[in-house]
């Protein structure tokens, strides 16, 4: 299954059932789990682990060092769960020792073609990146969450659980959880009602989210008046869910 011209470095370890393509570099430090597809010219770089079952396509560069200049060649890592697909062109970098030594990303994520993740990342579950989408360092994407064609993200910013980032939108500040946002700089706009409704939410729970967002942003409430009126409404996990995405932000939410 591995191609007699790729180049697959012997400290690398490859599971069953693992198809490299031709051209393909393998480096030190790799760990590539079963039932794996590696594409033609892709370089992998360690220290990487991938889980199973992942599909990287040509030209991908995953687990390459990060250009960041405070990086210095410490033995940080990449870590990737099961059943991604990386497209053409994607580039993910391993981590920095300013922040956790790691770069992490879920389960069954799709990164279309030349998405950029960077250094110190963390990355959920379910996610889709759609071309050219880039999120800097230090970002955490949330499950569910969608980032159209070309959007962009400023280092530290958390972008919640099934939010939309509308194309080329440019999140500066925090998205809370379930919020469609859009614009240079991004602004909140409604919820994602139509991601909730394909993800199982009920008339209610999705009704719930909108009468969350609505105490945030269109109530002209103070800000800690709108989180005690949210928490209100009842403990479920939409509440849950949209208060903790506000309140552990870092950097302040759009507005």
């Amino acid at each position: 299954m591995i191609d007699p011209r790729a180049i697959v470095d012997p400290s690398a370890t490859v599971g069953d059932n693992v198809s490299i393509g031709p051209w393909t570099i393998v480096g030190p430090d790799v760990e590539i789990g079963d039932n794996c597809e590696i594409a033609s010219h892709v370089v992998l770089k360690g220290p990487t682990v991938l889980g199973r079952g992942n599909k990287i396509f040509q030209f991908a560069t995953i687990g390459d060092a990060t250009p960041d200049l405070k990086y210095n060649g410490e033995p940080t890592r990449l870590v990737v769960g099961d059943n991604n697909v990386f497209r053409e062109g994607v580039t993910v970098h391993r981590g920095t020792v300013q922040g956790n030594y790691e770069t992490v990303i879920g389960s069954d994520n799709l990164f279309m073609p030349y998405v950029h993740i960077a250094h110190d990342c963390v990355i959920g579950s379910h996610v889709v990146f759609s071309n050219n989408a880039t999120i800097a360092g230090h970002v955490h994407v949330g499950d569910w969450a969608i980032l159209a064609g070309y959007a962009l993200s400023h280092q530290f910013v958390h972008i919640g659980a099934h939010c939309f980032i509308a194309t080329a939108a440019f999140c500066y500040h925090d998205v809370p959880a379930f919020v469609t946002a859009s614009g240079n700089p991004a602004e909140p706009r409604t919820i994602n009602r139509e991601g909730l409704k394909r993800r199982g939410f009920s008339a209610d729970e999705i009704a719930m989210a909108n009468k969350a967002y609505k105490l945030l942003y269109r109530r002209g409430l103070q800000f800690d008046e709108a989180l005690k009126a949210i928490a209100e409404l009842g403990d479920n996990r939409v509440t849950t869910m949209f208060l903790s995405s506000v309140e552990h932000s870092t950097r302040g939410i759009i507005r």
